[in-house]
């Protein structure tokens, strides 16, 4: 029998979840998909004990608790969020948060969220029982990087090979129950649910075999959960013994404890948030870190005090080494950050599950014509202002407005996340896109955009005849495309390798940790020291005769594109909820009007933003 779901009738027609198969739960949005994906992990991390990994996408790790506490105890899921439970239920709800606060559950709702970032958690996590994923999303959002139809694809097909390699049991709920999409994965087993007031039809189906099982679940929505027909209402599971009844070493515990190099825990709020990026020591442990998402707790329970650690080193010695000036410190300090960072970098590289190149031959359009010129491939940066609000603010057709500029912080730091070519770049005279290769592409001619209040996704040059674009950019215009803003891109030749978006993703965690403690300990210098790390590792691996442990221009340029593309999604973001984007520049200046901090966070995490200044427009003219 493989790991429970914790809905009998299932487990009974699956075996429980096996190791090395991958499971898709597919349903209509409303029919239940979720709540199996989190009773199956509930049940894995409270009644069997064994660590699971959630990797929520769309969903907040306080959606997931009210689910488990609504589910587990039960109590009614709308009292419980709308705070209103009873004295008796509040004891209960904080008693199953203590016990939360033990188990090994592993969340990890990240905005960012990919399989390659599942798949880089997968071996921080000691004894994983099983990854669950919630949910892969049919309709296509830019924030989601698990959304739309062809992402779905990719994704299942990522997920049922993780689950091969690691011999792990994996779950995902998927919000369609269209069969032709579902055939056209090929996967595993499927578990296709159909809801019918409050009863739940699944039909369970063998990529090999067809359809084996069909069933018949309760949908006890008011616990948000699906329960076992017979009787909804019983403990969904037999609780597996605690692991203390098994004996083992001290010197090798079966799990062992991850806490994140941070401050000790605080004291746990009133409903459970479970969290994978903030530190959740599993047993022997009683205690959880309820921190907000990363980057104060760090990611997915994982420990880097390592490589902060050689962070902080350095820092400490050059205020050694200049008896405490702070001024003098950071000169050399900043003077180190290229070997530095690199040494950095390929610490976190150690034990990844790809080696890259470090010195491919760099193609004749990579290279720079003059000692201080640039090479030929064009990259989406942003000096743009809205021509047609200005001229109406000038000629009186407009009100007058007040701008907040608004800084959007450490933005080459966070656009690390991004798809970079493992190997050396190969020509392929046929063009086309494969989201599963980065590189350079061929445009025959600069794409058009007839959209005045959003800056053009590829910047302001204006040149006729083929355009070079960086992988970056690319992915930013197919993206467009399917927001309806754009065609999509005509690629006409392109070289690539395989891609990762796993490659800077440890070294970008680790920076943004650092900076995050950083700040919190109000601690300027090793901000400005992480500054010059990551800004100048994107400025030198191209080619740099300050950095000669690597030459990736190709990776400069997608660095610097993605920075540019996050800009950009960020003033969609703030047209899509009301705000005037008057203007953008660089890869972190955008101008809006109007309520700013009703769409952004404010502050200074690589999340937020921060005002810069305020201004009204039109300005008036001096008399």
């Amino acid at each position: 029998m493989g790991l429970p779901t914790g809905i009998r009738t299932l487990d009974d027609a699956l075996g429980g979840l096996q190791p090395g198969r991958f499971y898709l739960v597919a349903a209509a949005p409303g029919a239940g998909s979720s709540l199996i994906a989190t009773a199956a992990a509930r049940t894995g991390a409270l009644d069997q004990h064994q660590p699971v990994l959630y990797a929520a996408s769309g969903l907040t790790r306080a959606d997931i608790a009210a689910r488990i506490v609504a589910a587990h105890l039960p109590v009614d899921y709308r009292r419980l969020r709308a705070g209103r439970l009873t004295p008796t239920e509040q004891d209960d709800t904080a008693a199953l948060h203590h016990h939360l606060a033990s188990a090994p559950l592993y969340i990890d709702d990240g905005t960012d969220l990919t399989t390659d970032a599942i798949a880089e958690s997968v071996p921080d996590l000691p004894g994983l029982a099983l990854v669950v994923v919630d949910r892969l999303q049919t309709t296509e959002d830019p924030r989601l990087p698990l959304s739309g139809p062809a992402q779905i694809t990719d994704a299942a097909q990522a997920l049922a090979h993780l689950a091969r390699t690691h011999e792990l049991p994996v779950l995902a709920a998927v919000d369609t129950d269209d069969p032709h999409l579902i055939a056209a994965l090929s996967l595993d087993i499927t578990i296709t649910l159909t809801r019918d007031a409050d009863q739940i039809h699944a039909t369970v189906t063998e990529r090999d075999l067809g359809p084996q099982a069909t069933l018949t679940l309760h949908a006890d929505l008011a616990h948000a959960r699906i329960t076992d027909p017979t009787n909804p209402y019983a403990s969904p599971t037999t609780p597996a013994p605690p692991p203390t009844a098994r004996p083992h070493t001290p010197a090798q515990p079966p799990q062992t404890p991850l806490k994140a190099p941070t401050s000790p825990s605080p004291d746990p709020p009133t409903e459970p948030a479970p969290t994978a990026h903030a530190a959740a020591p599993p047993r022997p442990s009683p205690r959880r870190t309820t921190a907000p998402p990363p980057p104060e707790g760090g990611y997915a329970n994982r420990d880097y005090s390592y490589f902060i650690g050689m962070i902080t080193r350095a820092v400490d010695e050059a205020l050694h080494d200049h008896d405490g000036d702070i001024t003098a410190a950071t000169e050399a300090l900043v003077k180190k950050a290229v070997p530095n960072a690199m040494a950095l970098f390929e610490a976190t590289r150690v034990g990844g599950n790809y080696e890259h190149t470090v010195y491919p031959e760099t193609l004749e359009f990579l290279r720079k014509k003059t000692k201080d010129g640039a090479d030929e491939i064009w990259e989406g940066r942003h000096n743009w202002t809205n021509t047609r609000l200005m001229d109406a603010l000038q000629n009186g057709t407009h009100p007058p407005i007040t701008v907040n500029a608004l800084d959007t912080n450490a933005s080459f730091l966070s656009a690390f996340k991004t798809h970079l070519p493992i190997g050396a770049l190969i020509h392929d005279p046929h063009g086309g896109f494969d989201p599963k290769r980065s590189g350079i592409y061929r445009l025959p001619t600069r794409p058009t955009w007839h959209h005045p209040h959003l800056p053009d996704p590829i910047g302001n040059r204006r040149e006729d005849g083929p355009v070079l674009l960086d992988d970056a950019t690319i992915r930013l215009l197919i993206r467009c495309a399917r927001l309806g803003l754009c065609e999509a891109p005509h690629i006409t030749e392109r070289w690539t390798s395989g891609a990762s978006e796993g490659l800077l993703e440890k070294f970008r965690r680790v920076l943004t940790e650092a900076r995050a403690n950083a700040i919190e300990a109000d601690d300027t210098l090793t901000v400005e020291y992480i500054k010059a790390m990551y800004s100048k590792f994107t400025s030198t691996i191209g080619e740099s005769s300050v950095n000669r442990d690597i030459r990736r221009p190709d990776w400069m340029h997608i660095i610097r594109s993605q920075a540019f593309a996050n800009l950009w999604y960020k003033s969609h973001r703030a047209h899509s909820n009301g705000l005037t984007v008057v203007r953008v520049r660089g890869t972190d200046e955008l101008h809006v009007a109007g309520d700013w901090r009703t769409v952004f966070t404010e502050g200074r995490l690589t999340t937020q933003m921060k005002q810069k200044d305020q201004y009204p427009l039109p300005r008036k003219s001096a008399r």
